[in-house]
């Protein structure tokens, strides 16, 4: 039995508690998406800040991330991570919340092999742990769309699988994206994964027949659509979050609707 085998998965964290434990069930997610650079950080920000809002102890994770600069302070940073961070109300050391912070813009694995990296889910399922100990709720976002490989036999869709949080997927609303989402949505539902929620997110301006493509998906994802984000000036989490409704899914602690 090799340290890399399923076995080490970690039990799922959503499960109800039991009735008259007066513990309320804990909100834990993995974000995925369409592709690369359709806005899964800026949905899993504005997640975090509703969590933070309803007054829970909420923490940002991105397993992976390949693309950093060495800042002022002398460490490396990510953007995609930061953004996470500052939308959290639990702050972690980076090499929990991002046990594989690599330097190179580029595909998880090359980027690995660039600095002499093995990209295993030992570490990452092992910073889960210490994360949601920490935490009221978990946000795990995933890199790029929802298979992509890791290393040469673990890909991030092998990690969805292991970490067996529900699913909230991202849609990048651009030419192409009715195929992409579904095509997406089948690979997380043959994974035995529970898609609970999904968010269109406009990633240009003035896309044609926007609203015929958002209701095109409506129809065939079996999924709850939490919210329609429009193209923003300033993508921060806070204007995001005005437009989505996050109650819609499992566990989740607010009780107001946008």
């Amino acid at each position: 039995m090799s340290l890399d085998d399923p076995v080490l998965a970690v039990a799922p964290q959503t499960q109800p508690t039991a009735a008259g434990s007066g513990i309320p069930p804990r909100f834990n997610c993995f974000v995925t998406g369409t592709d690369t650079e359709i806005g899964k950080t800026l949905i899993s920000s504005a997640m975090l800040h509703a969590l933070v809002q309803s007054g829970v102890r909420a923490c940002g994770m991105k397993p992976v991330a390949a693309g950093a600069e060495l800042g002022d302070d002398g460490k490396w940073h990510n953007d995609d991570c930061d953004q996470l961070a500052a939308a959290g109300n639990v702050h972690l050391p980076q090499s929990i919340t991002t046990p594989f912070l690599l330097k190179e813009p580029a595909a998880p694995h090359i980027a690995a092999a660039l600095e002499g990296i093995t990209i295993s889910p030992v570490p990452i399922l092992a910073a889960y742990v210490e994360i949601n100990a920490a935490s009221d709720a978990v946000v795990v976002e995933g890199v790029g769309g929802f298979i992509v490989p890791l290393n040469d036999e673990f890909d991030t869709a092998d990690l969805a699988e292991q970490l067996e949080l529900p699913v909230v997927l991202v849609v990048g609303l651009r030419l192409g994206c009715i195929s992409h989402a579904l095509l997406t949505v089948e690979a997380i539902l043959s994974r035995g994964l529970k898609l609970v929620g999904w968010v269109a997110n406009e990633t240009q301006a003035d896309m044609p027949f926007a609203d015929e493509n958002v209701a095109a998906l409506a129809q065939r994802i079996p999924a709850p659509l939490l919210g329609r984000v429009p193209r923003l000036d300033e993508p921060t989490a806070e204007a995001a979050a005005d437009h989505i409704d996050f109650t819609q899914l499992p566990n989740w602690p607010l009780e107001n609707t946008i």
